[in-house]
């Protein structure tokens, strides 16, 4: 007589091996529906695979996704090419020889497939032990609303133990059920309640079509609660995110007008080529990222950052000693000069690069975005911000604990007096012009992580720099710091009301009077500024 555990593990044996035909035919049925590569038969397949549940099944789907998958008519196989470019049989996952992938067929894919897709992937990834895919997965049935991937986010809901990924999970849910009339209405009324509580654009739009198609007046009553709430949230929301956009739009602004109020505090020098000061930190940038092997792509920009500030600097020294200290006191003169110059950079990088604009690509710690509280922030926005408050502290360091520093205070506030206490006011203003310029270098490095590095780079912010160095008063770094604030904070929230070019002629209009009433700007220097 067979005793009773070796039958237990006999029929445990049995039902898994039933389970993996089953499985194994199910996968079978699911690839022959690729072979006709017809968008309703994909479709198809595509749903077959996801309630297949098997190992093999994501592979399948993301290079569907992709493109990769292929359609071996000589062999009669579904086949996929893997990112290194082998040839994987569908069915078996072993690797295919002999075959080139360019003849062979792709399965075609539309939006509505990858749309269901990305709903499968969700459903097959919801149990995962990665918590970061089981929230991208929950994320992915959310926006698809599959309601075949229900059972799986109950079954996940019951023994889910990570906060956000459960919360997650209930959106999900709730996004599935809240269109569905059969639903209990007190369900659907929770599922609202739970849409509600997420309170995004995405929510709102799933409770708008609730509420425009629903018959039931308890759901259609939440519905109608929830969409106030949701709108009044978006507003501050959106008025919240601006004031983020402003204040990265306010560093990127410090950084390029902080090294023109130096030269122009100084010297009273208007520096029509400090845009271009701003364009070599950019291409500087580029060249130690294209200089450097992959391996150190990750320090290009703590290569460049100095390298950028010697070269821009090199250039401004260069600009001073030849042009600009044989036209002190005669700043219209100063003003045609410098513009030149800023032609001729232009030409010369033109020349040297080519008129195509240059991708510099961010490293890693600078990629992507996180949400806070709702909020999205962009971590490359981020790590501007902090850049442009340690070139402030340091500035603000190097004017105030040195020697130098003293030098060129006394000189912008009298410059005779300080020659007359043995200044040499022609070296100030030299090693002045370099400082400033190699601000805007590193202010060009900064730049080449947000916009395409280009030789006309530096015109884009050479007029914004002049308003905010006469808004904030010129020579003073807290009024250049106070009046970017001022000029990225409004700009960007003026933006989303009038447009951005009536919002730019509104805030030219707000300075031009402003300087009516205070012509020497927020933080008026004394002494030189005075006498002239």
């Amino acid at each position: 007589m067979i005793s009773t555990p070796l039958v237990r593990l006999a029929t445990i044996l049995f039902l898994l091996f039933c389970s993996t035909m089953a499985r194994a035919d199910a996968v079978d049925d699911a690839l022959a529906k690729f072979f006709d590569d017809k968008f309703p038969r994909t479709e198809q397949g595509i749903d077959a695979l996801a309630a297949s549940g098997a190992a093999n099944a994501p592979a399948i789907l993301e290079a569907l996704g992709d493109n990769r998958l292929l359609i071996d008519q000589a062999d009669h196989l579904i086949v996929y090419q893997t990112t290194g470019g082998d040839l994987i049989n569908a069915k078996t996952g072993e690797k295919l020889a002999g075959v080139e992938a360019g003849a062979l067929k792709k399965v075609r894919v539309n939006n509505a497939l990858r749309r269901a897709i990305d709903a499968a992937m969700g459903s097959l990834t919801l149990a995962s032990p990665d918590p970061q895919k089981r929230l991208a997965a929950a994320d992915a049935v959310f926006k698809a609303r599959d309601a075949t991937a229900l059972k799986a986010l109950d079954v996940q809901l019951a023994h889910e133990a990570d906060p956000r990924v459960a919360e997650a999970l209930r959106q999900a849910r709730a996004a599935i059920i809240v269109l569905d009339s059969s639903t209990p209405s007190a369900d659907r009324v929770a599922a609202v309640a739970t849409l509600k509580a997420r309170g995004d654009q995405d929510a709102q739009s799933l409770i708008d079509e609730t509420a425009a198609k629903t018959d039931d007046p308890a759901v259609k009553a939440a519905a109608l609660d929830a969409m106030a709430a949701i709108k009044a949230h978006l507003v501050w929301l959106n008025v919240l995110q601006n004031l983020i956009y402003g204040v990265s739009a306010a560093s990127v602004l410090l950084l390029a007008a902080i090294g023109l109020a130096i030269t122009f505090g100084v010297m009273g020098v208007i520096n029509m080529a400090h845009g271009e000061m701003v364009m070599l930190g950019a291409y500087t940038t580029f060249i130690v990222q294209s200089a450097l092997p992959p391996a150190f792509s990750q320090w290009s920009l703590a290569v460049a950052l100095p390298l950028a500030f010697l070269v821009a600097a090199v250039v401004g020294i260069a600009i001073e000693r030849l042009v600009i200290r044989f036209l002190y006191g005669r700043p219209l003169e100063t003003l045609l000069a410098t513009w030149g110059v800023s032609l001729i950079l232009q030409q010369g990088v033109r020349s040297l690069f080519g008129a195509n604009n240059r991708q510099v690509s961010a490293p890693d710690f600078m990629s992507g975005s996180f949400d806070w509280a709702g909020l999205q922030i962009t971590t490359g926005r981020l790590w501007i911000v902090a850049l442009a408050i340690i070139v402030f502290a340091a500035l603000q360091l190097a004017l105030r604990a040195t020697s130098f520093g003293l030098r060129m205070r006394a000189v912008t506030q009298n410059r005779r007096m300080a020659a007359a206490m043995g200044i040499s006011t022609s070296r100030i203003d030299m090693f002045a012009f370099a400082l400033g310029s190699g601000v805007a270098g590193v202010a060009g490095v900064a730049l080449s992580q947000i916009d395409n590095v280009s030789p006309n780079l530096g015109q884009g912010y050479i007029i914004d720099s002049f308003m905010v160095v006469v808004l904030g008063g010129v020579g003073n770094l807290w009024g250049t710091l106070l009046g970017a604030l001022v000029l990225g904070v409004a700009n960007k929230l003026l933006e989303p009301v009038i447009g951005a070019v009536l919002g730019k002629i509104l805030l030219l209009v707000c300075i031009i009077l402003f300087i009516q009433k205070r012509p020497r700007g927020l933080f008026a220097l004394k002494g030189r500024a005075v006498e002239a």
